[in-house]
């Protein structure tokens, strides 16, 4: 039985973050952009490993010592930019049949990756005040997905990554299917901003001045947050049966375990602890009479079960009980100069009435390569997106690509779809056969 791969070593990770620099918009799927998204995959997988190892400390060192956390940042609110402002052009473009759609999702999953990276280092506080003045634009970035997560219907479940699938090569409807892709994506990326800020709300003593603010006021993130309590938009109830969505998919919930805390509730309660309770941001937040009223929600949802599998919740009942009673004394008015981020604006500024000519350039140099450039890059992905590392990263048992059952099969000539059985094979070849000539003809590492 092969060993479970494990983090990278010391020298290499080392060499990966001294790499990553930021890029410009323009140049978002180039080669040079490229190499900066396997360096930040390969730091992704690696920190996933090490975390499960508990091993994380070297790669936080690295990031603070390397002043990386800005440049994540930066690319992570870049690449966001450009799925809102380029990737709607791309798919407007009546002329663009790309040979394949891959190089495009990348770039859409370039977000989900710096995102799930961060994820992983910020539980550490000299993560968080490394990032510096480029925390405000974090935390800007995470009020935008959680207002999406709030605006969320929860009338019936999204589809999932393992259910939804980026096909590698070009169909009719492949830039549809792309779209429906970003859509999936967007929905768990905002997942992990959530789990981001909570961890930025841990460590409030270490941020700069504005950043309080901006999280109490500005934004009001205690009120997002009590309308994520209410709504629940990773928990839905369909066809009689209570779904919750958790390691990337939907799971049906036992009527015995549907008063079981998730995660996600846990974060989003830690996060309410830690903006509430802490004495500084209650002399901050202006605790006026719409924002009392949202927050005295809150007490329907605190009941001795959920309670008992959080207990420090027994203090946001008596601030609950406190508040409702009485009125906090208004917020303390410091004389301070506001900083105010400046990642966004910047790239909107520079980029501003560019975005189709920004399109067409990448169209034409970074979206429609070669047969023979094609097969060049899927061998870089298949050395970067390691079968064994991914697997081993993988929360759940392969599933069938056909019925979507547990799979013990795997394709033999690319290894790189499952399959509960032949007869599933079989009817999905007609469909895997142009990925799998394609993935087949790249050669493996060894022959490099």
């Amino acid at each position: 039985m092969a060993a479970v791969p494990g983090p990278l070593p010391p020298a290499e990770a080392e060499a990966l973050v001294r790499a990553l620099q930021g890029s410009e918009l323009r140049d978002i799927g180039g080669q040079g952009w490229l190499r900066q998204h396997e360096y930040v995959e390969k730091l992704n997988m690696h920190g996933i490993l090490s975390a499960s190892a508990g091993q994380e400390q070297l790669l936080t060192e690295l990031l603070v010592s390397h002043a990386k956390i800005p440049v994540l940042i930066g690319e992570l609110i870049s690449v966001e930019i450009w799925k809102h402002k380029v990737f709607p052009v791309l798919c407007r473009l009546q002329d663009f049949k790309p040979r394949s759609t891959f190089p495009i999702y990348v770039v859409l999953h370039h977000e989900a990756s710096i995102i799930n990276l961060l994820e992983t280092v910020f539980f550490h506080k000299e993560i968080c005040e490394s990032a510096e003045d480029s925390i405000l634009d974090l935390i800007d970035y995470c009020h935008r997905k959680l207002t999406l997560l709030a605006a969320r219907s929860t009338a019936a479940p999204a589809a999932t990554s393992a259910e939804l699938r980026a096909e590698p090569l070009a169909s009719p409807s492949s830039m549809q299917e792309l779209q429906k892709q970003a859509e999936v994506m967007e929905f768990e990326i905002s997942l992990k901003a959530l789990s981001v800020l909570r961890f930025i709300t841990d460590h409030l003593d270490s941020l700069p001045l504005s950043a309080l603010t901006r999280m109490l006021n500005t934004h009001n993130l205690p009120c997002l947050l009590v309308e994520l309590v209410e709504h629940c938009p990773w928990s839905c109830w369909e066809a009689g049966k209570l779904k919750k969505f958790e390691n990337g998919t939907w799971h049906v919930v036992p009527p015995e375990e549907q008063g079981k805390m998730t995660k996600l509730d846990g974060q989003v309660w830690l996060a309410l602890l830690n903006l509430l309770l802490s004495p500084e941001c209650q002399r901050k937040y202006r605790c006026d009479g719409f924002n009392k009223s949202q927050l005295l929600k809150l007490r329907a949802f605190l009941t001795d079960v959920l309670i008992d599998q959080l207990p420090n919740l027994v203090e946001m009942q008596r601030f609950l009980s406190y508040l409702a009673v009485a009125d906090p004394a208004p917020p303390k008015k410091d004389l301070i100069l506001e900083q105010v981020p400046v990642i966004w604006d910047h790239i909107l500024k520079k980029n501003s009435g560019k975005w189709e000519a920004i399109a067409k350039h990448q169209v034409k140099h970074a979206f429609s390569p070669t047969d023979e450039e094609l097969k060049l890059q899927a061998r870089r992905w298949a050395q970067t997106y390691s079968l064994d590392i991914l697997e081993a990263l993988a929360p759940d048992k392969p599933r069938c690509r056909v019925c979507g059952a547990e799979a013990a099969k795997r394709c033999s000539r690319c290894r790189n779809e499952w399959y509960c059985s032949r007869a599933c094979q079989v009817q999905h070849w007609q469909k895997h056969k142009p990925a799998c000539d394609l993935m087949a003809k790249v050669p493996s590492v060894d022959d490099l």
